[in-house]
């Protein structure tokens, strides 16, 4: 990094640092149990400022608003454009600080600010991921510092050689539970210790869904645990003792997609941006492109989204998805200012349940009342997966996926066996998987299509087990973070309460690599979460499955 950039760089130096205090812990207090979340001080002896804007993306030539409310007297705000090398791409000093108090649902109403700054775009401005970032000084030697975004749509109609990356926006909103809560926790319902199944974009980003430090670990980096180890939740602790979110290494461009831009501008690949926002309201972008490319962790879709999806491919467009947790159909609102999802409560809650829009129900996509499992579209079901490699969920599992079709075209230049490990030094195989019903015939695997998967498609060519619950051992002192031995409610694909004696039919998945034809189109995807992980560690064989997919989805040797 040049001299240059670390003098317009905002996170170099202290930041967000206040005088020393004594906080009482308590015998019972279980950090990682407990919900806490991010919230401005409004105390006028404390500058901070926090901002955000009135859309996630943008096109070129148009407006930005800034909706800002700050203790500090005077304050600065900064936008470059996110990658490899960031380049600063507007400031503005001096900024007069004035202060709003945010509404106790803000995280569903929104926090209703002024604009406190504009700026327009320029007409040829690059499309992109821009993180914007609001200072201010705090008096001891330190800054404040806060983290939005917005993204730069692309405008051009023939974009030769250049894929479509789709951010998985609508995931990351699910996990921002900026001013209380989030689709997993929060200070909503009447008990006010609920999640809220409505969100809004017109908040800021939680710290840590934009930002990160280097160094900031990963949700499973933990060491394999050894026999009676106590499990650990690293995320969680490093979280709390740094003053970042909860939930900031479930989510995120910071966490995920951002590791991924950075690899791929390194290997010379040329994309253009969207958001899932996009994709719902604007699908004619998704069409100008040969391929499209999804990455780390994708869990909600509208079904707009889908049916646009499935067209695209259907047409002929390729899809690569180097991701995972493709679980749940959300409702956007409001021109996409509002995300609603009732998750389990959906049955009991949703407005639209026994109405002529039922099939709008925000469930699990398998989900009986829905019905339309993940595989159709992305050759993976959600259901058929989700946890490995942390916790007491898989703890002591490879990692990576085994290989069961080394001669694939995937596998091109990899030099892949059959029962090859791959990904595993670098944790590939991670946090939240796809999979599938599947057997096995001669050594080789297939799925069956009983969960719903169109099995004369679909070829897998590696898997690895996962388990849709924490398995709880009773050992000294443990504390489990998801544990309870049973399958949670919202993560069922069958009616009726989960069985009280025996095994549950439920109880474990899968997470696979696979291709599927799909109408004149293609699909490839590894569903996992933690695929991007290889890429930013220099995993040989994840950067060279990368490389054949996109290669042959651009059309190049």
């Amino acid at each position: 990094m040049s001299n240059d950039q670390r003098s317009w760089r905002p996170e170099f130096g202290r930041m967000n640092v206040r005088p020393r205090q004594s906080v009482p812990m308590h015998s019972d207090n279980n950090w990682h149990l407990a919900h806490w979340y991010e919230m401005p001080r409004e105390d006028p002896a404390t500058p901070e400022v926090y901002t955000y804007t009135d859309a996630m993306s943008y096109a070129p030539g148009s407006e930005v608003a800034f909706h800002t409310s700050a203790t500090a007297a005077r304050w600065t705000l900064q936008v470059y454009r996110d990658g490899q090398e960031p380049v600063l791409v507007h400031e503005a000093r001096d900024l007069e600080g004035r202060f709003h108090a945010a509404p106790k649902q803000a995280y569903r109403t929104g926090c209703g600010w002024p604009v406190a700054h504009r700026w327009r775009l320029p007409a040829d401005l690059a499309s992109g991921f821009y993180r914007v970032v609001s200072t201010c000084d705090r008096g001891n030697d330190s800054r404040f510092v806060q983290h939005h975004f917005f993204v730069v749509t692309p405008t051009d109609a023939k974009p030769e050689g250049r894929f479509l990356l789709i951010l998985p926006t609508s995931t990351w909103l699910a996990y921002n539970d900026w001013g209380g809560a989030n689709s997993y926790d929060g200070i909503d319902g009447k008990s006010g210790a609920e999640f809220s199944p409505t969100l809004s974009i017109e908040r800021p980003w939680t710290r840590g869904l934009v930002w990160l430090p280097p160094g900031a670990p990963r949700l499973c980096d933990t060491p394999k645990r050894r026999p009676l180890d106590a499990p650990r939740y690293t995320t969680k602790e490093w979280a709390f003792t740094n003053g970042f979110a909860q939930f900031f290494a479930s989510a995120g461009w910071a966490q995920f997609d951002r590791h991924f831009v950075v690899w791929a501008e390194r290997q010379g690949y040329q994309f253009d941006m969207i958001t899932q926002t996009d994709l719902h309201f604007r699908p004619e972008i998704l069409g100008r492109y040969k391929a499209a490319v999804i990455v780390g962790h994708d869990e909600y879709w509208t079904r707009e989204m889908r049916n646009h999806v499935d067209a695209y491919v259907e047409a002929g467009g390729k899809l690569a998805r180097f991701a995972g947790n493709f679980l749940w159909q959300v409702r956007l609102e409001d021109e996409g200012k509002r995300q609603v999802c009732y998750k389990a409560r959906a049955q009991a809650e949703d407005p639209v349940r026994g109405t002529d829009k039922a099939h709008l129900l925000t469930t699990a996509w398998e989900n009986p009342d829905i019905n339309w499992p993940g595989a159709t579209t992305m050759g993976v079901n959600g259901l058929q997966g989700v946890y490995a490699s942390w916790g007491g969920l898989s703890p002591r599992g490879s990692r990576g996926f085994t290989v069961y079709r080394p001669n694939h075209w995937a596998f091109a230049g990899a030099d892949t066996y059959y029962g090859d490990v791959i990904g595993d030094e670098a944790g590939i195989f991670a946090y939240e998987v796809d999979g599938l019903d599947y057997t096995f015939r001669k050594g080789l695997p297939y799925p069956t299509g009983e969960d719903g998967a169109p099995a004369s498609t679909i070829e897998i060519l590696a898997l690895s087990p996962a388990v849709r619950v924490e398995e709880e051992h009773d050992y000294e002192g443990f504390r489990y973070y998801l544990g309870n031995g049973k399958t949670n409610s919202s993560t069922r694909t069958t009616p009726g309460p989960t069985p009280a004696e025996g095994p549950d039919p439920q109880r474990y998945g899968s997470g696979v690599i696979v291709t599927m034809t799909k109408g004149k189109g293609e699909v490839f995807c590894a569903g996992s979460c933690e695929w991007l992980t290889g890429l930013a560690r220099g995993d040989f064989t994840t950067e060279q499955v990368t490389r054949n997919v996109l290669n042959r989805f651009l059309g190049k040797a």
